[in-house]
């Protein structure tokens, strides 16, 4: 037992630093911002790069099977909180993972760590972009294949780690499903601050309920060393968060003050393919239908 919290512990401090942090040699302005990013971490200029830009009229529509989510719904014994001078990360130290399998997954990925990305307002923040349209806010939960035992040797894979992303939309009224992290966020506002938290809110709290509409590609991690190893997800319906809640996350402290930004640009899609399952396609079809019949209404 004391061997397998050592372990646990370990894996704990490998995700709580290697991404996003897993060197803190890098920023998002100037001459350590993503411009620079290839000359030290050679794989930041590779062709398997995110975020990007998820075009509808070119995505190809494939059925998968279902997301099987375990443990989402299940409250997190003891997490920490992490301000690490690029984002806030949270960790699970004690208690059962929550897992992801099915969809475009081969195998059963064990949950490692979710962080954010956010703008300096509310018209930007987000990684990915669909229709070249930015997000306030992006939610990265980062899982990594249980057949490689750890999130170290896992990201040595090419199907090594999967990120469930979720974007927000700025609303006015509050989104209580956030409250608890809203008070814990608040914690660790300074750089390096952490908070130990226990009996903790459910991950299912963080996101949407729909597992059906979504995108999945082939990409990277969107912070050095930028190894392209990770089956993006990308859910299509917004997680909505009041205007307020979002501000708070630009009260974090980074390197150089105030951590008003924090998200890379969109990186070329060259040679790879973005997938819609079938659910996303039908979602798209109904909005779009809806648009149509709101076009004719207001003429």
């Amino acid at each position: 037992m004391v061997v397998r919290r050592i372990l646990f512990g370990a894996a704990v401090l490998l995700s709580v630093n290697f991404v996003p942090g897993y060197t803190q040699d890098f920023g998002y302005d100037g001459t350590s911002g993503p411009n620079f990013w290839g000359k030290t971490f050679h794989n930041c200029v590779g062709k398997h790069q995110s975020p990007i830009d998820i075009e509808l009229t070119d995505v190809k529509v494939k059925k998968f099977p279902p997301l099987k989510f375990e443990n989402f719904d299940m409250a997190l014994e003891k997490v920490i909180l992490k301000n690490n001078g690029h984002t806030v990360v949270l960790t699970v130290a004690e208690g059962q993972l929550p897992s992801v399998s099915g969809g475009p997954l081969e195998g059963t990925y064990l949950f490692a760590q979710l962080h954010f990305h956010w703008g300096k307002n509310d018209l930007e923040g987000s990684e990915n972009l669909i229709n070249n349209h930015s997000f306030p806010l992006e939610l990265h939960m980062v899982f990594y294949k249980s057949s490689y035992n750890d999130f170290l040797h896992a990201a040595n894979h090419s199907d090594g780690l999967t990120v469930l992303s979720y974007l927000f939309e700025a609303v006015e009224s509050e989104n209580h499903r956030y409250d608890k992290f809203e008070e814990e966020l608040v914690k660790v506002q300074n750089l390096g601050a952490t908070a130990e938290v226990h009996d903790f809110v459910p991950v299912q709290q963080f996101i949407i309920d729909d597992k059906d509409a979504y995108f999945t590609y082939l990409g990277s991690l969107t912070t050095p060393p930028c190894s392209e190893v990770v089956i993006w997800i990308e859910f299509r319906q917004t997680v909505p968060l009041s205007h307020d809640q979002i501000q708070t996350f630009r009260q974090l402290s980074g390197t150089h003050g105030r951590l008003e930004h924090n998200f890379r640009p969109i990186q070329p899609l060259f040679d790879r393919v973005i997938y819609m399952n079938s659910g996303s396609y039908t979602y798209i079809k109904y909005t779009a239908f809806l648009l149509t019949i709101l076009g004719i209404m207001c003429q």
